[in-house]
This record gives C-alpha cells, structure tokens and sequence, in this order.
C-alpha cells in the first residue's frame, strides 16, 4: 500500500510540475534608441502580461515576492546611466504577505540609459522575476536578453 500511495504522489507531483512549467504568463520585448546628437541610447525592456497576473516591482521590502531585477553584463563598450527605471506601479496591501507591494499589469516597459563608448554595440544582460495571479505563484523566472543598439 505505501509503494501505491508513493507512486501515486510522484505522478501527481510529476504533473502538476508539468503543467506548472508549462505556463508563461509573461512575454519579453527589447529595443534600443539612440539619443540624436549624443553619444548615449535608451534601452527598452518590456513585459507583456497575460489578463490576471502581475509582475512585481523592482522596488520592494524585504520579506515579500521576489522583486523584478535586471542586470547587464559589464562590457567596455557602454556605462550605465543611473538605475533602470520604471513607471508608477500599483502598490496593495496583500494579505498573503502581510505587507504593501507593488506590481504591474498588462505590460510594463523599463529603460535605461546608456554612454555609447563606441557606435554601435549590444547590450546583454538578464531580467529576473516573478508572477502571480489571485490563486498561485509561480517560481521566480530568469530571462536573458541581446539588445543591439546601432
């Protein structure tokens, strides 16, 4: 009987991994412009979210969700200007959390300014984060990025 009830937990388990795996409730965009007469481009990171989930902010308190974090790969070819921004989000008391967080629907795009230390380059990096909707959370998520800037 134990051998039964184990394997019937390891399929259960097995599938909702599966199924768990299977949803991507966040879609990625990238782009870059170059600022006219400056030696410095804007970098565009832009999440898509599908109805009933939120991505979370870069900007919260420990002790909460995981907050959306992007890093850039260190290259002699551009500096950073400042932090990655973002716009206003939606900030709520979850009682899941037992704090205020603050997320974004639908979509939101991060930038980030660039000095051009030669024309044309690409900027690489990654984009960690985590969603959810009214029910679950799903793992935090890794996401690499190539965005070239000419």
């Amino acid at each position: 009987m134990k051998k039964i009830t184990l394997i019937v937990a390891m399929v259960v388990m097995t599938t909702i991994s599966a199924f768990a795996q299977l949803e991507n409730p966040v879609t990625w965009q990238y782009a870059a412009k170059k600022t006219p007469g400056k030696n410095e481009a804007t970098l565009y990171i832009k999440a898509n979210i599908e109805p009933n989930w939120h991505l979370y902010s870069q900007n919260l308190k420990p002790g909460g969700p995981n907050k959306t974090e992007i890093s850039f790969t260190p290259s002699k070819d551009f500096s950073l200007i400042g932090k990655t921004a973002e716009p206003k989000p939606i900030t709520k008391y979850e009682k899941v959390f037992k704090m205020d967080v603050s997320y974004f629907e639908d979509e939101v795009v991060f930038t980030q300014k660039i000095k051009l230390n030669k024309g044309a380059t690409t900027v690489k990096g990654k984009v960690e984060f985590m969603v959810c909707d009214d029910k679950q959370c799903l793992p935090p998520s890794e996401v690499s990025f190539s965005i070239p800037v000419k």
